[in-house]
């Protein structure tokens, strides 16, 4: 009984979600196609906004040609912040190391 119970609560859900209404129009708008799609998987999927798998690797090799380059860049980023600190560390010992006298000049 618990299991039906289950069953009737994720039908519900998907109802309420609208789920089944949209996965009714795609299977019909399948159904109603005069010339069926090779892979009616893809046609699902398109009919409910995602991907084709083409599409799907495009994406994936792209988002990967990215992450590449975000890490390229990330790694630059992080050795240009070491050198500025660096730079810095070295312009501070700088000041610290002149004598009170040009220091006073400078005034």
């Amino acid at each position: 009984m618990a299991n039906e119970s289950k069953k009737e609560a994720f039908r519900k859900y998907l109802e309420s979600s609208g789920v089944l209404d949209a996965l009714t129009k795609v299977l019909v708008a399948l159904y109603e196609e005069n010339e069926k799609p090779s892979v009616a998987i893809e046609f699902i999927q398109r009919s409910l906004g995602g991907p084709t798998s083409s599409e799907y690797e495009k994406l994936q090799a792209e988002k990967a040609e990215l992450q590449s380059k975000y890490e390229g860049l990330l790694a630059s980023h992080e050795k240009t912040c070491s050198e500025l600190k660096e730079l810095r560390w070295a312009h501070r010992q700088q000041e610290n190391d002149e004598p009170i006298t040009s220091k006073v000049l400078e005034i």
